[in-house]
């Protein structure tokens, strides 16, 4: 075979390779897609069929138009939900970020405080939510700290475990070269924690959510939750399946920014 077939087939090689790789990402772009879809039509037919009535289960084309019609309603209760998701998700991850790395530089710490973290996890949100309002009031606090509370626990064990995973030989080849603690932390414990993080910060971003709403839920006028508190106690469906589908929207919106940071930020 002379030099230009043998380039000629790696050429061919590599051509191939890439249409593969488009027809990988454009099925794992198609299938979630096309069985959303397939769900949405049995749904849609399925409400038809067995002539369910609407303030049980409306079809998506009444969720639909219910979504464009009271769009604008929707949006004025989104962004409250929006800032409280935030505000907790950067408060709860902080606080669990700070505690985990002090947990490992300090074992007497990890082991008075810890147990205590265990048993705050263990109280249903739902439960401890009256209890945060009572103490914070029924304002933006309230509803910050519900949201942080939620995504803090996931994060500290994640984080924990992250910056303890650090090998026993890379810790002492690194005090054979004279590393302080500092350096240790910088360069070996916090980028083997990393990807452990950002495993604890995607569930979090889903579930400060989740937290956010629940606070509404027990003392607010505004928001996602409470606009599913008035729509389920006034039998509006369709607005309360349009405000369901716009906080999953939001939990999606804010897993997608995690998932962006990671890929930029953990490149190994």
């Amino acid at each position: 075979m002379t030099v230009a077939e043998s380039a000629g087939v790696e050429l061919q090689m590599q051509i191939d390779e890439q249409r593969l790789e488009r027809r990988r990402k454009i099925r794992t772009i198609a299938t979630p897609l096309a069985t959303v879809a397939l769900l949405l039509l049995c749904w849609q037919f399925g409400v038809r069929i067995f002539e369910v009535p609407k303030y049980i289960a409306p079809a998506p084309s009444d969720v639909a138009t219910t979504f464009v019609d009271k769009f604008p309603i929707l949006l004025e209760n989104f962004w409250p939900t929006f800032y409280e998701s935030v505000l907790g998700f950067m408060a709860g991850n902080l606080a669990a970020i700070l505690i985990a790395i002090t947990f490992v530089h300090n074992k007497t710490v990890e082991m008075a405080f810890f147990p205590i973290a265990v048993f705050i996890n263990t109280i249903p949100i739902l439960a401890i939510a009256p209890i945060l309002v009572l103490i914070f009031g029924a304002g933006l606090t309230a509803k910050v700290v519900i949201a942080g509370l939620i995504c803090f626990f996931p994060t500290l064990v994640n984080m924990v475990r992250g910056l303890q995973s650090v090998s026993d030989q890379s810790l002492e080849l690194a005090r054979i070269l004279s590393a302080t603690k500092t350096e240790i932390f910088w360069k070996i414990r916090l980028p083997s924690s990393l990807p452990f993080l950002f495993s604890a910060l995607k569930i979090a971003a889903t579930t400060c959510v989740i937290g956010a709403i629940v606070g509404e839920w027990v003392g607010a006028d505004v928001g996602l939750g409470a606009l599913i508190i008035d729509s389920t106690f006034n039998f509006r469906s369709s607005l309360l399946y349009a405000t369901v589908f716009m906080s999953s929207g939001l939990s999606v919106f804010l897993f997608v920014v995690v998932s962006i940071a990671e890929r930029l930020i953990v490149r190994w």
